[in-house]
């Protein structure tokens, strides 16, 4: 059985324009601007990567060697390098 999220009330007092825009996104989504609301916010605010994503952040970041022609300095040169293949 699934536990049920409380929620309270909040009252803000927000710009009419962005008022609108969001009103505008949450239908786009046919969405609630409630929900359309809550769903930004919680993107903002948990904002953590999950284990699998840490896990490879800290692999990356550890790594030491790097083989040949893996590591480009830009784009251009990372482009450049597919084309010649």
């Amino acid at each position: 059985m699934a536990t049920a999220i409380l929620r309270k009330p909040a009252s803000f007092r927000l710009r009419t324009d962005l008022l609108e825009r969001m009103k505008r996104n949450a239908a786009r989504e046919n969405r609630t601007l409630n929900n359309y609301v809550e769903c930004v916010l919680l993107d903002a605010v948990y904002d953590e990567p999950n284990e699998v994503t840490k896990a490879a952040i800290e692999e990356a970041m550890s790594r030491k060697e790097y083989p040949e022609g893996e590591l480009y300095s830009s784009a251009a040169e990372l482009f450049k390098a597919l084309d010649v293949e």
